[in-house]
């Protein structure tokens, strides 16, 4: 421990927590360090010199229980040797699980789910007086969204929460379980926290929510309001937003994104998930391929230069080899800059993990691979159109081993180019001689 008292003074305690998932996840990670400061922990760069461990657990992919017994069975020395050592699970498998990752994991001393993370302060003050593992858990599916985005530290960029559950319960999605229902946080405090991070140093924020575009402030608002008001209301230079659901991507959004354009960004996440109808059905997504194709029109019509990516899942029980041969023909239809595929693979309390018809790994692997193929065939070829091209580049730090300045393209690409690191806050030309799919290298002009 010598190390941390070098590097902490007084009565502050390590805390160090290790973060699988979403960018949500990402956020309510740096959202615990800030809260757990104000009772006198800092954050340290590994276990061993913690006296607190969370683990921010994911449930969304595969084996999500497994990774976290792993993870907790590799802290076994450390309690053995600091038994005032605490460990606790937070997140989407702590609220999955609950009380049964006590049961299961004897190591442990807490877990808390994520609707409990504004209590993390009461949560650690009470393992002092606890005499047994706990767990809270409680979903508050009925209270107001009302909360602040705390970062210690601000960057550029930043994340910033504008809804919390989901409520549309796709057969495959466990998020609903997990997170709860959809609440949305009010639109004037929304429109106050980014005036403050800008006042920070912050120059580009990324609205996050499991749908943001099913937001509604309690005030009636919706979505293309709070990003118009956003645009005009605020200093903020840049907007993104992530997740989207096709089902509420209408064309009242499409047109603030396009009047919008000196702020918001044209890079859109669209998630299809399959390209077919009848799958998409079994989904419970609430769309056609037609009507997703539509929307799609729709985006390059108002956006010309709009860049796609999206999710989508193989291998959903019961997918025959036609219905994944619509998928692959989707991508001859839509001209996705980058997909995100995966396996499907079953999930607690969700209706697809009954389905009797389950497809074989095997044939997953195949399907996932002929996607991934299919995709960077023509991906590269996409995105030689920036080769010459001027793109307005954000700088968000300097990369240490290259030495190159990195950041962002309003298209959300990865930018690598040489420069001082003065230059590291600003928008910056930069002209692209380089280009693959997901990043690009060019020169300050």
């Amino acid at each position: 421990m010598d190390s941390l008292s070098k590097d902490f003074s007084g009565a502050l305690k390590g805390v160090y927590i290790s973060t699988y998932g979403c960018q949500m996840n990402v956020n309510d990670t740096e959202r615990m360090f800030s809260l757990l400061e104000m009772i006198n922990y800092a954050p340290v760069p590994s276990a061993e010199q913690a006296q607190l461990i969370i683990i921010n657990s994911c449930s969304v992919r595969e084996k999500p229980v497994h990774k976290v017994v792993s993870e907790v069975g590799r802290y076994k020395k450390l309690k053995m040797k600091n038994p005032d050592l605490k460990i606790g699970v937070a997140g989407c498998v702590a609220q999955q699980e609950r009380g049964r990752l006590l049961k299961r994991l004897p190591l442990l001393d807490f877990v808390f789910g994520p609707d409990s993370i504004d209590e993390l302060p009461e949560i650690v003050q009470k393992l002092d007086e606890s005499k047994k593992p706990f767990h809270q858990t409680r979903l508050k599916n009925k209270e107001p969204y009302h909360i602040q985005t705390l970062i210690r530290n601000p960057k550029v960029t930043a994340f910033v929460n504008i809804t919390k559950g989901c409520d549309n319960f796709c057969t495959f999605c466990i998020v609903p379980y997990t997170r709860g229902r959809e609440r949305s946080r009010p639109i004037e405090h929304l429109l106050e926290d980014i005036k403050q991070l800008c006042g920070r140093g912050v120059k580009e924020v990324t609205l996050l929510g499991q749908n943001v575009n099913s937001y509604r402030s309690p005030c009636g608002a919706g979505f293309a309001e709070l990003l118009k008001r956003l645009a005009k209301e605020t200093p903020i230079s840049r907007i993104r937003f992530t997740t989207s659901h096709p089902k509420d991507f209408d064309e009242e959004l499409v047109s603030i994104i396009a009047e919008h354009r000196d702020k918001i960004m044209e890079s859109i996440h669209l998630p299809v998930q399959s390209g077919n109808d009848e799958v998409l059905r079994r989904m419970n997504r609430g769309y056609t391929r037609k009507d997703y194709i539509e929307k799609v029109k729709i985006i390059f019509e108002k956006i010309p230069d709009a860049v796609l990516s999206t999710d989508i899942i193989v291998g959903f029980p019961g997918e025959s080899e036609e219905q994944f041969k619509d998928t692959l023909s989707l991508l001859d239809e839509v001209p996705y800059e980058g997909i995100f595929a995966f396996c499907y693979s079953p999930r607690p309390f969700t209706k697809a993990a009954l389905d009797p018809n389950p497809v074989p790994k095997k044939i997953q692997s195949e399907r996932l691979k002929e996607l991934n193929e299919k995709h960077q065939a023509f991906a590269f070829d996409l995105v030689q159109k920036y080769k010459g091209k001027v793109l307005d580049v954000l700088v968000e730090k300097r990369d240490e081993k290259g030495g190159l300045l990195t950041g962002r393209s309003s298209q959300n690409k990865l930018v690598y180019f040489s420069g001082p690191a003065d230059l590291i806050g600003q928008e910056v030309p930069v002209c692209i001689e380089k280009a693959f799919p997901q990043t690009l290298y060019g020169r300050k002009i």
